[in-house]
């Protein structure tokens, strides 16, 4: 790849934040881009992309999360590459991908049909949400956390594994046209994770099974209702029922190594309130 920077979009968020900072630490330029940052990036304003794609050399993207997010990575990708941008690598989710969502593999078959050399990360629920999303670092802070996931098991993906294995997709050769499902190399109740992170933290935290209804109540608590709430209880039902659990070799195929394990995320984090 040329020396021209890399152009991260969602550069604040949990996996943004750590791909600009792996790419820093390699060595490579990086046009670090979000609502709130010096090269300002908006998916509903498209008149922002320009600039941030100009002189770029590829892209990482995190897509807007929403029934639009098709539209704006097809858009998106054409102006790219009409800007001189060749490489695009795409978060996306494995579970919600295989469970027929049809927004994420809508968004999939955008940024395929792109022209781009693309690379497509299908990655499991973060590790970090349990710290740095407050639907659950909220209650992991209280000492209870309440959620209708019962004892289904999830593969935990740690988001330095992601960060990793974008960096190396956006910047060396061998990766395009590949779909990386990258997970950890564990399958974890949230009961078995709440106490994982309880061992670490040196604290009581206690997870408590509850009903969707019950869940909805919750949320509809703290302000969450609608589509986005319907949206949270149908990916927690999808866990209670056993539809995650497996294991997927991503971060194996495209590092040559295993994995995170969960319990290096709990004692790496300062759980301190």
């Amino acid at each position: 790849m040329a020396a021209a920077p890399i152009l991260v979009v969602g550069a604040t968020g949990k996996t943004g934040r750590r791909v600009a900072a792996r790419l820093r630490q390699d060595g490579h330029e990086v046009r670090a881009a979000s609502r709130r940052s010096p090269a300002p990036f908006d998916w509903y304003d498209p008149g922002t992309w320009a600039a941030a794609v100009r002189g770029a050399a590829a892209a990482y993207i995190v897509d807007s999360q929403s029934d639009d997010a098709p539209a704006q990575v097809r858009a998106f990708s054409e102006l790219a590459l009409a800007e001189g941008v060749r490489r695009l690598v795409l978060l996306s989710s494995r579970d919600w991908s295989r469970s027929g969502g049809d927004a994420a593999l809508a968004t999939e078959r955008a940024l395929r049909e792109s022209g781009a050399e693309w690379t497509i990360l299908r990655a499991t629920w973060f590790a970090q949400n349990f710290s740095e999303d407050p639907l659950l670092s909220d209650p992991v802070a209280a000492g209870e956390v309440r959620l209708p996931t019962g004892q289904g098991r999830e593969p935990f993906v740690h988001a330095d594994d992601i960060a990793e294995v974008a960096a190396a997709t956006l910047v060396r050769d061998g990766h395009a046209g590949e779909i990386y499902e990258l997970s950890g190399p564990r399958l974890l109740s949230f009961g078995a994770a709440v106490g994982e992170i309880a061992q670490a933290a040196g604290r009581d935290i206690a997870y408590v099974p509850v009903s969707a209804e019950e869940y909805a109540e919750h949320l509809a608590g703290r302000g969450i209702a609608g589509d986005d709430a319907e949206l949270t209880i149908t990916l927690f039902g999808w866990i209670a029922a056993g539809r995650n659990e497996e294991l997927s070799d991503g971060v194996q195929r495209a590092l040559g190594r295993e994995p995170r394990d969960f319990g290096h995320y709990a004692a790496a984090t300062d759980w301190r309130v």
